[in-house]
């Protein structure tokens, strides 16, 4: 019999107080939701339902899932749906993927001031590709825009992943214009640009006392040094990266998939907990991608898992210019009626590929959760149909009628 993988939520159910009783400040309204959620996810805390085979009459309970954003059990059918809405919304040319950067000076600030700033980030990185598009290659381009916050050992390291199109809608609306293939400027300008609009808005912020330093009522804050920070800051690099294009609007479905409902830490990649220590996979991007293990007490670990708790109602993936909301149909379907005209840019493309609609297959579709035939397990050939559904005391809700030709036990 298969041994259960370690889940995030053993480890909080196992050390929930223990983090309580260790932690300085205790945590947030938000952070203790999530910890919640967690933790209930798919338990008979949430209630759940009785499925039942059309053809043997096998039958099985599921749980409900908490659908918190944080839960790493919560995001496949997320992620699913929302591929679903922007599949029709992609272009039929290369795009991009860059990535900005926040500097680790500036993570205590951040944390502190998680909308605030985690909104600023979002802005400057779009800001920065909209101008520099606009003066290099005189055209419009869409961003979608996702936020993380965290790096491969859980540290706190806020940065935007920024899916761009290879070109845009002329300034006119008349033509489609091209990138050239290693994109329209060099990430040493971009990254420039960047920092120069990022930091001229947290000044902004700082003027209108938009900011929060202190982190305890005794504390008077590092208000006074804000200055020297920035300036300090405007001679560290900043760190823009961005990797080669994608070949079509499929290879981009598949891209995104991994990274549009990501969390902090996936539960594939924990190894153990033993005596209070958990042990888990991380990739060392500095030194060629290698996978290393790292160990932290639970308590640690509960603590950076709750450092990527992000506000109530904030977004974090966004649509910017092309993609924005407001006349995004009507714009995306000048943009294919222009790049179309284009046989020249068409030529080199695969027809399939180059689909205005591209389409996830059967199999794809199903690894990220949203399967719509839910198989029975026990014979393989019946589909499985809700038949009861209760809540967390096991109270009936609502009874479906059994499949035909099942029993009704």
């Amino acid at each position: 019999m298969a041994t259960r993988h370690l889940e995030v939520a053993d480890i909080v159910r196992r050390h929930e107080r223990d983090f309580a009783r260790a932690c300085r400040y205790p945590p947030s309204g938000a952070q203790r939701k999530v910890l919640r959620a967690v933790r209930n996810c798919r338990t008979a805390a949430l209630g759940g339902h009785v499925d039942e085979c059309t053809d043997c009459g096998h039958r099985e309970i599921s749980y409900n899932s908490c659908r918190n954003r944080h839960c790493p059990k919560c995001q496949a059918a997320a992620r699913a749906d929302w591929l679903e809405q922007r599949q029709a919304e992609l272009l039929p040319v290369p795009y991009f993927h860059l990535v900005f950067t926040l500097p680790h000076e500036l993570s205590t600030i951040a944390l502190r001031n998680k909308k605030l700033v985690y909104g600023l980030l979002f802005k400057a990185a779009a800001k920065t590709l909209q101008q520099a598009a606009e003066k290099h290659l005189a055209a419009r381009i869409g961003i979608l825009a996702v936020l993380h916050t965290w790096g491969q050992r859980l540290d706190h390291h806020p940065h935007v992943h920024c899916i761009v199109p290879g070109g845009g809608l002329s300034l006119d609306r008349s033509t489609w214009v091209s990138t050239r293939e290693s994109f329209f400027l060099p990430v040493r300008v971009l990254s420039r640009l960047f920092r120069g609009k990022f930091l001229h808005m947290l000044k902004q912020s700082h003027a209108a006392g938009e900011l929060n330093f202190a982190c305890d009522p005794d504390e008077t804050g590092m208000a006074p040094g804000f200055r020297a920070l920035l300036n300090s800051l405007y001679t560290v690099p900043w760190v823009v990266y961005a990797k080669r294009p994608f070949g079509s609007p499929v290879i981009v479905l598949k891209y995104l998939a991994r990274y549009t409902h990501r969390v902090a830490i996936s539960n594939s990649r924990l190894i153990s907990l033993d005596r209070g220590k958990v042990i888990f996979r991380w990739k060392d991007y500095a030194h060629g991608s290698k996978q290393r293990v790292m160990a932290l007490q639970a308590t640690e670990f509960i603590r950076r898992f709750l450092l990527h708790t992000l506000p109530k109602g904030f977004t974090r993936i966004r649509h910017y210019g092309l993609f924005a909301n407001r006349g995004r149909t009507e714009t995306l379907e000048l943009c294919r009626h222009l790049i179309a005209a284009n046989s020249a840019a068409l030529a080199s493309g695969d027809p399939g590929e180059s689909s205005s609609s591209p389409r996830l297959d059967a199999e794809e579709a199903a690894s990220n959760g949203s399967d719509p035939a839910h198989r029975c397990t026990h014979c393989e050939t019946g589909i499985m149909v809700t038949v009861r559904v209760f809540d967390a005391a096991g109270h009936t809700l609502r009874r479906g009628r059994p499949p035909d030709g099942a029993q009704q036990n």
